[in-house]
């Protein structure tokens, strides 16, 4: 058997976007953070979008408007009075903001201007408390509550801007209201006690600033609880996204786990009676091309299969001390050995020593899956560079290529298990580097630019950090079984 399909090589088919831009498939939109949650049991959940918002919006606010009008009709008007002034400026009210919101409903339908539909509504609203505020007892009226709850619906709406658009139409409404009362523009409701309402610029201070204060307060904090909201479902979200993937990738080590045996073992047997055919002496020229190829394919899908168990049956790592310039240079010597080692160059420009704190086997892993990447990135006749140099409290080691890039549209799901835009491969080497380096706490960059080649760059601190998926390797590791030594 080659050296590529040996089962001492760490595998990794590299499944970066490299050798032809194929168009990205669309992020899952449970992994961005919802627009804005909703009061629970409202249609749609947390990520509703902004149409069914407003849709719900419209029915709670009339239902709320209908409420209010009947509990101020029968404890404050002391019921409905047919051509009272009070009762005929409640009904008016209602029925404007019936009239209002079946013109917002269409425009809803047609699904045109949402924004400026729910900036709207929210100038509506407040105008619309307003009047009830003047025949509920004008600047001192409990009605004024009303205004926060358009604030709060604001900012579930559009976030901070529609709580800031709530509250200045509101505290412009209840100004003029305020101003008119003062200036005696706006007279007392007819059928209302004149002691009740307060008309004197000394009887209106206290109410006004009290108001506006609390209209400011609940702007404030309406907005941070509604971004505090959307940050934390954001968060449950990508957390049910990491837990989705996790019981795929324990599906996928349990297949895994059952084939590889059933799979390497004819692979072993193929690449053997290749190899004692191909060395025979008694094959044409066209015959050991042949076989050359057959025992190539061979060797890739051992890389294969070596790959999915690497990615689907984690390992904690076992920290120890680490030459990461010797495996480098093995690395290297190895890559220039198998595969298309023989049509691309593979430099090494480091120091002689790098001692670091790491699992030896992983590491090497590492930096084979980076390397054969880097290889099949590349053209013939390119040159593939590993270099290791000290940066101040870690040693930095980079491999960079001289391809075509990665187009922009995949650079965010490079890391993603199974993600590829090559012909061949399934997309799990850089999965499996990002998994291991994740678990010692090492980082890893990527630059890139289309035609220029791609550069990733592993920083490797001095001082180990402590894994953050230690507990779910623990975890994994108890729940399937044994993994597979890497490198």
């Amino acid at each position: 058997m080659s050296p590529a399909a040996s089962p001492a090589s760490p595998g990794g088919e590299a499944g970066a976007p490299r050798d032809h831009a194929e168009a990205a498939p669309s992020r899952d939109p449970r992994a961005s953070a919802p627009a804005m949650l909703l009061p629970s049991g409202a249609p749609g959940g947390a990520e509703a979008p902004l149409a069914s918002r407003l849709t719900w919006l419209i029915a709670l606010r009339l239902a709320v408007l209908t409420v209010f009008l009947v509990v101020t009709a029968a404890v404050y008007l002391g019921g409905f009075t047919p051509g009272s002034f009070s009762s005929n400026v409640a009904l008016v009210t209602v029925a404007a903001a019936y009239g209002v919101s079946g013109i917002y409903a269409v425009f809803l339908r047609m699904n045109r201007a949402l924004r400026a539909i729910a900036r709207a509504q929210l100038v509506t609203d407040q105008i619309t408390w307003t009047a009830l505020v003047y025949i509920t007892g004008g600047a001192s009226s409990g009605a004024t509550s009303l205004y926060g709850l358009t604030c709060l619906t604001g900012a579930i709406l559009l976030g901070l801007p529609g709580a800031i658009v709530a509250a200045a139409s509101g505290a412009a409404a209840y100004l003029v209201l305020c101003a008119a009362l003062g200036l005696h523009l706006l007279g007392v409701p007819p059928d209302q006690p004149a002691g009740a309402y307060a008309t004197q610029w000394g009887e209106l201070r206290y109410p006004m600033f009290v108001n506006l204060l609390a209209i400011v307060v609940v702007t404030l904090l309406a907005s941070y609880l509604a971004e505090r909201l959307r940050a934390t479902g954001g968060r449950l979200v990508q957390a049910t996204a990491r837990a989705e993937q996790a019981e795929r990738l324990a599906a996928l080590g349990r297949l895994a786990a059952g084939l590889a045996h059933e799979i390497r073992n004819p692979l072993g047997s193929i690449a053997g009676s290749i190899e004692l055919l191909r060395t025979g002496g008694t094959l044409s020229d066209e015959d050991r091309k042949l076989c050359e190829i057959i025992e190539r394919e061979t060797a890739r899908l051992n890389d294969l299969v070596g790959d999915m168990l690497d990615l689907s049956r984690p390992r904690v790592p076992t920290l120890e001390g680490v030459d990461l310039s010797a495996t480098a240079r093995d690395v290297v010597v190895l890559a220039g050995r198998s595969g298309r080692g023989s049509d691309v160059e593979v430099r090494f420009d480091g120091p002689a020593s790098a001692p670091v704190t790491a699992d030896a086997a992983q590491m090497r892993q590492v930096v084979w899956n980076l390397v054969r990447n880097a290889i099949q990135a590349s053209s013939a006749g390119a040159v593939v560079t590993v270099r290791l140099w000290r940066d101040p409290g870690a040693w930095l080691l980079e491999i960079r290529d001289q391809g075509r890039g990665i187009p922009a549209g995949a650079r965010d799901r490079l890391f993603d298990a199974f993600f590829t835009t090559r012909t061949h491969g399934m997309g799990i080497g850089l999965a499996v580097v990002k998994r291991i380096l994740d678990d010692h706490g090492f980082a890893i960059e990527v630059d890139s630019r289309e035609g220029e080649g791609t550069a990733f760059r592993v920083r490797v601190p001095d001082r180990p950090t402590e894994s953050g998926g230690a507990e779910r390797l623990a975890v994994a590791a108890e729940l399937s079984p044994r993994s597979r030594p890497a490198g």
